[in-house]
């Protein structure tokens, strides 16, 4: 998981261009704006963009990690040292998104605000303090947003993708179908409680040696069975037919470390292929590692030293379950997911023609 950013980055999608300087410029010297923001069991983050040709380009990010999840294993709700560090977080949100003047926002809040007996609770006081009004979304929900952000990296010259995040409190596999004349189609998801986080409450942070690393890869991929059993996935592997892509902080961390980056580029790591079992072999080389050692990393540091090496246990799960040779890691998402959707929403709007969904939320 790359550390979160200290300024702002222009990030570059396909299809899209480079936005102009200064990086935070005026309402008044561009156009429409639209802002996404996904509150994580672990992370805190927000997009703003604006329309660009067929996509948009960034106009301002911010990434907190917060740790929302905290505790939320043992307890079954939310702390209170938890709850405070993301308002604080969303304060900072809701000053870039009003400072813009974003024209739509939505925010969505996944697996600890669905399982967090005092979620509802928590997202009131959101909105109290900080304005903003937070939707907890299911995990089709979560799927289907992460599969919009991120089709942009799947290849149709496969027949099918399966597609998984590693998230904080839970990890997402998602089983689609793709065409070369049309976009992709979800078949099937299944969300595992299965995130860096919980993990991290169950299992430690700590060091793990050979046998407790290959203990827990083990246990993990049990869980996997039934999705497998459900989609025939590894059938489909073993005949060449399956696009593997991984988003995730593990996904991004992995890849800055696959690529020996002095510190984490999302330039170069989004869109990486990989080769799965040099990727593997990295997780379990961090895992031996105590966390000290990793946070020395450049491309981990001290938030995400406790959890890297529990994210690379699912995926190592993962390349067991489903061996393939290579993988592609994805730093996209929900978050681009919102703002596509947002965006043709308002030009569907602007045709005339009924849009398939429209996006929700006001500043």
């Amino acid at each position: 998981m790359p550390p979160a950013p200290h300024k702002k980055r222009h990030r570059r999608f396909p299809a899209l261009r480079r936005p102009r300087r200064p990086e935070t410029p005026r309402r008044d010297q561009r156009g429409a704006v639209y802002a996404a923001l996904d509150l994580g069991t672990n992370n805190c983050r927000l997009l703003i963009a604006e329309p660009a040709g067929d996509g948009f380009r960034v106009v301002d990010s911010f990434s907190r990690i917060v740790r929302l999840g905290e505790g939320l294993e043992a307890n079954g709700a939310l702390s209170e040292a938890a709850c405070g560090r993301a308002i604080a977080a969303l304060k900072i949100c809701a000053g870039k998104v009003r400072a813009l003047g974003a024209r739509r926002l939505r925010g969505v809040a996944t697996e600890a605000c669905r399982r967090a007996d005092n979620a509802r609770d928590f997202l009131r006081r959101v909105a109290a303090e900080t304005g903003l009004a937070l939707e907890p979304i299911t995990a089709e929900e979560e799927a289907r947003l992460t599969l919009l952000g991120c089709a942009p990296l799947l290849d149709p010259r496969h027949p099918f993708a399966l597609v998984f995040d590693i998230g904080g409190g839970s990890t997402e596999l998602m089983w689609v179908a793709l065409s070369k004349t049309s976009p992709p189609r979800l078949l099937g998801i299944e969300s595992l409680p299965l995130g860096v986080v919980t993990l991290a409450e169950t299992e430690g942070g700590g060091a793990l040696g050979p046998g407790e690393y290959d203990a827990l890869v083990e246990r993990i991929g049990r869980r996997l069975g039934p999705f497998d059993a459900a989609h025939g996935v590894a059938g489909r592997i073993a005949k060449g037919e399956v696009f593997v892509l991984g988003t995730s902080g593990t996904m991004t961390t992995l890849g800055g470390i696959y690529l020996d980056l002095p510190r984490y580029d999302r330039s170069r790591v989004d869109g990486l292929t990989m080769e799965a079992a040099r990727a593997s072999a990295i997780g379990r080389r961090l895992a031996r590692m105590a966390p000290a050692e990793r946070a020395r990393h450049p491309c981990i540091g001290p938030e995400r030293a406790d959890l890297v090496a529990l994210g690379c246990a699912v995926l190592e799960a993962i390349c067991r379950r489903w061996p393939v040779k290579t993988l592609r890691a994805a730093d996209r998402g929900i978050r681009e997911g919102l703002l596509i959707e947002m965006i043709a929403a308002d030009r569907d709007n602007a045709a005339g023609t009924p849009p398939g969904r429209r996006a929700r939320g006001r500043p």
